[in-house]
């Protein structure tokens, strides 16, 4: 894991110090609160429904054990007792009160975590498949290269103010599991014809208000060209994005309205200026960053264990959570424990602080003091060994996380809607708990299989609720909560928007309406169909036809 140097450390540190005396001409006065907005947004600070929210930043969603247990100790010492981890690999104290936040700053600082460019029209954190440097379908860690991303992007003087936000995802693996396609700027890893890797670069993705799946504007960038490549991307954007229409101003707008044949020639243009230059990164540095993320010393172990295969024959409830939650892991012996943030009824995301300090515990324990935040809102031990994994899940159960849920019904995406957020339109987390309730019976998940269930309590899309196999949108209809189901979207390599499937339903209707969908997919599937396999098959109309087919 990357650690900060001296530099990091007195940024980050003098960068709190200025915060808190913004603070203290806000709240004696000197300052409006929309003269305040702008700086408390650079340090990560919204106002929401109820009061000011803190999104902190977890840098391409890696923890450390130390990091873990501070964010639970902030959770405790200026929130109420919890954090909300988000579809950003961050997480989101909805509590804190605005005087002692800079104390919060400061006690993240002493263990090199921030809030910087959480927020505002600048990058974002940039994020990556949450089993980075451990997954056995890996090509390559990614992670040296989003720090690289990290350390070009922080306080960038000509990105700092950009038409609007820019968000940029990283994948290692042929199976995206970090949503590239969806994202202002996507990168894949892969190995060209020659055998040299590097990424394809895909552009103009993004959800929200208009939802698109990016487009490729190169199939191949080299390593060493990257960055410089990501800055002509970046510069004609901040060139030619609109200014003049807040919900015209992503990059996805830009490369539907030109053409992505345009656009290619724009940022090519630019790079065959720059692409020489300063940015052009070399293998002696490449390395540099990649002996930053050296792998943990593995021992020399068989792949089968007999314990962990005794217990899981004598606990049912064990061998559920190895069936849906254990991953493959590239090393022999060691496997990816996923820990659910969806217990049946619970609310998406959420952790307390003492799940997050036990979290981090287990994590010295049994993972190398290594952690990671899923962009599906669950957090990852990615290097246990088989062994391990029985009593690992036995402390995890005690604390209310271990549910075996990874993938299934339940395994909901939840905005924080319209219980927090001031752009809400409906309410997001009880839809969830009710449709978590309606379906908790593990038996029936297993039944069911694969499904990805999204919701967003507005059109800003926060859930991802565009690329749910089932999304739903919660909207207002003259003063009362309504919700717009979509159908078929899928966030993996084979990115998808999905489509409207009608009318809206009532809260008192959403729930039997998702009910309905999928009683009709596991009457029509066919053997080893996951639901998104289904619909593609068959389409809309099935579907239509019992939402409808009596109203």
């Amino acid at each position: 894991m990357y650690r900060y140097d001296d530099f990091d450390r007195q940024l980050v540190q003098e960068r709190t110090e200025q915060f808190r005396e913004q603070v203290k001409r806000r709240l004696a006065g000197d300052i409006t609160e929309e003269q305040f907005r702008p700086l408390r947004l650079m340090n990560g600070v919204y106002l929401q429904l109820h009061a000011y929210m803190l999104r902190v930043a977890i840098p391409y969603g890696t923890l450390r054990a130390d990091q873990l247990r501070e964010l639970g100790s902030i959770a405790r010492k200026y929130d109420k007792g919890y954090g909300h981890f988000t579809t950003r690999q961050n997480i989101q104290y909805n509590w804190p009160k605005l005087d002692e936040i800079p104390d919060a700053l400061l006690d993240l600082a002493n263990v090199e975590m921030h809030a910087i460019q959480t927020s505002g029209n600048c990058i974002r954190n940039t994020t990556t498949d949450q089993y980075a440097g451990a997954a056995a379908d890996e090509i390559e860690d990614p992670r040296p290269y989003c720090e690289l991303i990290r350390q070009w992007s922080t306080f960038h003087p000509e990105f700092t103010y950009l038409p609007r936000k820019f968000k940029i995802a990283v994948t290692g693996s042929p199976n995206d599991r970090a949503a590239v396609k969806v994202h202002d700027i996507g990168l894949r890893m892969h190995q060209n014809e020659a055998g040299e890797t590097g990424f394809e670069v895909i552009v103009g993705g993004g959800l929200g208000r208009t939802p698109f799946v990016g487009k490729t504007i190169r199939d191949f960038i080299g390593k060493n060209d990257l960055f410089s490549y990501l800055e002509a991307i970046l510069r004609v954007y901040n060139r030619f994005g609109r200014r003049d229409n807040k919900y015209k101003a992503r990059i996805k707008i830009l490369v539907h309205e030109e053409g992505i044949d345009k656009i290619r020639d724009l940022v090519e243009e630019e790079w065959a200026q720059i692409r020489d230059g300063s940015l052009r990164v070399s293998d002696e540095e490449i390395a540099h960053y990649i002996a930053q993320f050296t792998p943990p010393a593995f021992e020399t172990l068989s792949d089968d264990d007999a314990d962990f295969e005794v217990h899981k024959a004598a606990n049912r409830r064990f061998f559920n959570w190895v069936r849906s939650n254990v991953i493959e892991h590239k090393q022999p012996g060691y496997a990816i424990a996923n820990v659910s943030l969806k217990p049946i009824g619970g609310i998406p995301g959420d952790a307390t602080d003492s799940q997050m300090e036990l979290v981090a515990d287990l994590s010295e324990k049994y993972s190398f003091g290594d952690v990671r935040v899923t962009h599906e809102q669950n957090l990852v031990l990615p290097h246990v060994k088989k062994a391990d994994l029985f009593a690992l899940w036995t402390a995890l159960d005690a604390a209310g996380l271990g549910t075996a849920n990874l993938g299934y019904v339940t395994d909901i995406i939840s905005c924080p809607g319209l219980d927090y957020c001031a752009l809400a339109t409906a309410r997001s987390i009880p839809l969830s708990q009710r449709i978590s309730e309606r379906f908790g019976d593990l038996d029936r998940q297993h039944d069911i299989g694969e499904l990805k269930i999204k919701i967003s309590g507005c059109i800003n899309a926060c859930g991802h609720h565009h690329v749910g196999h089932i999304g739903i949108l919660g909207l207002d209809k003259r003063g009362k909560e309504f919700y717009q189901i979509t159908l078929g979207g899928d966030a993996s390599e084979n990115a998808e928007i999905g489509k409207i499937a009608g009318a809206g339903f009532s809260e008192a209707e959403v729930v039997d309406a998702i009910e309905s969908l999928v009683t009709k997919y596991i009457d029509i599937r066919e053997s080893g169909e996951r639901f998104i396999d289904t619909y593609r098959r068959v389409g809309m109309d099935p579907f239509k036809e019992v939402l409808y087919g009596d109203r």
